[in-house]
């Protein structure tokens, strides 16, 4: 089985999306409360070659001679892909070898002050970064920044990158009801929104457990709310993902493929449903042997019981 690569997985923004994983669980520049991944284990600004670039160029390659073309390949996973010194390199390889298909980029984006970083995204199709929050106290509370970063720069790194990237640019903002749904912070967001020009705004919300207890999801009826007072054309609310009947997961070892989906992002049986392409019975087949054997544990998330690793 692949290290570096998984899925396809179906997202709601990017179709069928195979995803490229460039740094350890869970090495960031930021410690979002948020995150589904879990906890920051490495809180760093400093990029360097954490997974090595030919065995990605290896899996990448042997997945793609041997399975149907995703709609995107995606660099995400445990953690920021940017902080990976060879993310150039590995989407040039891509788009040399494989010009026809489609890249995206999922990013916190704090690393955009850095010319290098952002030359080196400048091959992708459609790059994701996030923006929470446009205040520091707010970009402190919620993010939890590498002590060296600041929402300025932040800010300002997305506005240069905008000026400079052919492709597509769909800025994220995680709304999280209690840190950044007041009124002096939406005013900042939608002050930053309008500088640095996005092509798509989407505000997004807690859909799996968070790094901490105590969040909760803004309810679509909030999210609405805070669309309309942003008053801005490209403001959407991003929707649950939509069931895929034909979703499949390339695995041939089906407890191997569920443990390596968890591992990722803890998961409802629904979830696991949509990624691994079984029924819900033989799913749950599983899970209950992983559960007995202490494998897997549950918790209870906005959207039901969720699986995750032990």
């Amino acid at each position: 089985m692949y290290r570096f690569i998984f899925g396809p997985v179906p997202s709601r923004r990017l179709g069928m999306s195979l995803g490229i994983d460039l740094v350890p669980r869970k090495v960031c520049s930021l410690d979002c409360v948020y995150c589904e991944v879990g906890l920051t284990t490495k809180l760093t600004t400093e990029r360097m070659e954490y997974v090595p670039y030919q065995k990605v160029i290896n899996e990448l390659t042997s997945y793609l001679e041997n399975h149907p073309a995703p709609d995107f390949i995606t660099f995400s996973g445990y953690g920021e892909p940017t902080l990976n010194s060879r993310i150039g390199d590995v989407l040039k390889f891509i788009k040399e070898n494989y010009p026809d298909l489609k890249v995206a980029v999922l990013t916190n984006g704090t690393l955009f002050s850095d010319k290098k970083v952002r030359e080196e995204l400048m091959d992708a199709d459609v790059v994701l970064p996030s923006l929470d929050a446009a205040t520091n106290s707010t970009f402190k509370k919620l993010n939890r920044p590498e002590k060296h970063l600041s929402v300025d720069d932040h800010i300002n790194g997305l506005i240069q990158f905008r000026k400079e990237f052919k492709g597509k640019i769909w800025l994220e903002i995680f709304i999280l009801p209690g840190y950044n749904d007041n009124a002096e912070e939406l005013e900042a967001l939608k002050n930053a929104i309008e500088k640095i020009q996005p092509h798509r705004v989407q505000l997004n919300t807690l859909d799996r457990p968070g790094a901490i207890e105590g969040l909760r999801a803004a309810s679509n009826e909030e999210l609405e709310n805070i669309r309309e007072k942003l008053g801005l054309e490209n403001v959407k609310v991003v929707a649950a993902a939509a069931t895929r009947q034909d979703s499949k997961a390339y695995r041939d070892d089906t407890e191997y493929a569920i443990l390596e989906t968890i591992a990722r992002r803890p998961c409802t049986v629904y979830d696991l449903r949509n990624i691994l392409g079984l029924h819900v019975n033989e799913i749950n087949k599983y899970l209950d042997v992983l559960q007995a054997n202490g494998k897997i544990s549950t918790e209870i998330g906005e959207r039901g019981i969720f699986y995750r690793i032990a």
